[in-house]
């Protein structure tokens, strides 16, 4: 097939990528800028924004299948910036299948879209959206994920993958936050209950997009659905968060804060970014103070019975690979 990778160049998109190559498929990657590594892969790529249709649908031209990939990640930042990439830039993917005759979308979603602010053990994809979100990205995240299932007809076959904090070698996000923190001195554990947390190794969250792309078709068992997907090794978080200290030879977060300080500080802080508009982003939010203080592991089954998931890199094989990476970067 010739398949359209949105955001390629990125962290998930290009670990994707690599897996379609793999496979035989033609690639092409449609991002904001040009990446070298995806122009040594032999990927074509097109440069645009998700919210300009008319890029979109260029890029789309030709091709069978989408991995809409990409997105505005983050805690911080104005309304607009999360809901033009992430709402209209799906919409705009939708509307680029339906005019190209596109069959197939895989979207990657995000298991923030039904956090509540409590407690997330082992739940599964019936947990329904929450009624109000702490941050944009959650909230526009659940919107395009509702266009995306309710896109899915005799047609077009859609299906949306959860992934849990994603990490590993060449992680441009959640890795480089906790060192660059870790080397300030700027990390507190919050609370000091054992919260077990999911995460999943980069090249188990893009395995299970391939495994969900080749299941998919109108009709197919997961045509329409959600899944949640993660390493299925739930670990306390704060035990996570060391052991990647650790792969970059940094010490253990030792001081801790309680979760009530740490929600004040973010509310705290959240007015006083908006009252002067400082730019960057507040240094804890309510999002992340609650994210940071319970618990986020969720139950597999139906990844593992529809289309066959199971994670091949363990979190011990992941973190050996990370740290092989992280001193060769030196």
């Amino acid at each position: 097939m010739r398949v359209l990778v949105t955001g390629g160049g990125g962290f998930l998109g290009k670990a994707i990528v690599k897996l379609l190559l793999e496979q035989g498929h033609e690639v092409c990657s449609f991002s904001r800028n040009i990446y070298p590594q995806l122009t040594e892969l032999g990927v074509e790529q097109f440069v645009g924004d998700l919210n300009d249709l008319a890029a979109v649908i260029k890029a789309a031209d030709g091709c069978d299948a989408i991995y809409h990939v990409a997105a505005k990640a983050g805690v911080w930042g104005c309304y607009d910036d999360f809901y033009q990439p992430n709402v209209v830039g799906t919409k705009n993917i939708i509307q680029a299948c339906r005019r190209c005759e596109i069959t197939r979308l895989v979207y990657t979603s995000s298991p923030s879209i039904v956090f509540d602010g409590t407690d997330m053990e082992g739940i599964d994809e019936s947990v329904p959206y929450p009624d109000h979100f702490l941050a944009y990205y959650p909230q526009t995240k659940a919107e395009a994920e509702q266009l995306v299932l309710a896109a899915n007809d005799a047609s077009l076959a859609t299906v949306a993958l959860r992934p849990h904090l994603i990490w590993g070698p060449e992680d441009n996000h959640l890795v480089p936050r906790i060192l660059e923190r870790g080397r300030a001195g700027a990390l507190r554990r919050i609370g000091d209950r054992p919260c077990l947390v999911d995460t999943v190794y980069i090249d188990n969250a893009a395995k299970a997009h391939i495994l969900a792309g080749d299941k998919l078709a109108v009709g197919s068992v997961v045509a329409g659905k959600v899944y949640f997907i993660s390493n299925d090794e739930p670990l306390p978080l704060w035990e996570v968060v060391n052991r990647i200290l650790a792969a970059g030879d940094l010490p253990a977060v030792e001081k801790v804060i309680s979760p009530q300080l740490a929600i004040a500080a973010g509310v705290i802080l959240e007015t006083v970014y908006r009252l002067l508009r400082l730019t960057g982003e507040p240094r804890m939010t309510r999002f992340v103070a609650k994210e940071m203080s319970t618990a986020h592991w969720f139950d597999l089954t139906a990844a593992k019975n529809n289309f066959g998931y199971h994670p091949e890199v363990t979190v011990d094989e992941g973190m050996i690979r990370l740290q092989e990476w992280l001193q060769r970067e030196k």
